[in-house]
């Protein structure tokens, strides 16, 4: 078992652009979502996929179980998909020696651009991006399995 500990923000300039190391286009999917709970399937690059089992409600950590899986089985899986197929480019980008994943949503969740830093740290105010908008850690809203199923929050939109 491993504990996820992140935060999530909402970015809010594309001054983090010229620092992307990596990106990774993704495709993912939910098999089960209910409070505390999800059942996630994620295709990157249209080369491999995962299964992922989330569990917990905390702001910040929860218990993740993540494994890889036949790109055959994932493809045939989305014939079970809940709500919306998520789109989105994951870009790599290193500040001050923290890795920020920022995603940038296309599809129905174009427009959508978060940022998570996975650290058990707590990191300092001033420690993070001046890219960085709103902290959204812990809003429900701002999961991807709530983007699956309920689109755009207002707020973001």
């Amino acid at each position: 078992m491993g504990k996820e500990v992140e935060r999530k923000f909402l970015v809010s300039s594309a001054d983090w652009r010229d620092l992307a190391e990596a990106d990774i286009r993704i495709r993912q999917f939910y098999l089960a979502a209910a409070p505390g709970r999800t059942v996630r399937v994620r295709i990157s690059d249209g080369s491999s996929a995962k299964l992922t089992l989330k569990f917990g409600s905390r702001a910040r950590e929860r218990d993740e179980y993540e494994y890889p899986i036949p790109l055959a089985d994932a493809e045939e899986m989305l014939a079970f998909a809940i709500g919306h197929v998520i789109e989105k480019t994951r870009h790599h980008v290193r500040h001050r020696g923290y890795l920020y994943e920022v995603d940038v949503f296309g599809g129905i969740l174009a427009g959508l651009v978060v940022a998570e830093l996975e650290t058990p740290e707590d990191v300092p105010d001033e420690m993070l991006p001046d890219w960085l908008g709103r902290e959204v850690t812990g809003e429900q809203r701002f999961y991807n399995a709530s983007l699956a199923l309920g689109g755009i929050p207002e707020i973001a939109a």
